[in-house]
């Protein structure tokens, strides 16, 4: 069973990947480093509620479709 991270940073994958952007781009649009995001897709690093509004606004997403445990 995954944990709430790694839910969240599945949910950022799946996000990023369905509107083509790469994590290079999607890191850079958010402020981070490319190897911070790859932690945070990977369920590995925490984040705050300020980077996570940012990758919710570089996405084009609401915060609880990024917190969403719905398969």
């Amino acid at each position: 069973m995954k944990n709430r991270l790694q839910i969240l940073g599945q949910n950022i994958k799946n996000f990023r990947k369905s509107k083509q952007i790469s994590q290079i781009d999607l890191a850079v649009a958010v402020g981070i480093d490319r190897s911070y995001l790859s932690e945070i897709e990977n369920g590995r690093r925490n984040l705050s509620i300020n980077i996570l509004y940012a990758i919710a606004d570089a996405l084009e997403v609401k915060i609880s479709d990024l917190l969403s445990m719905d398969d």
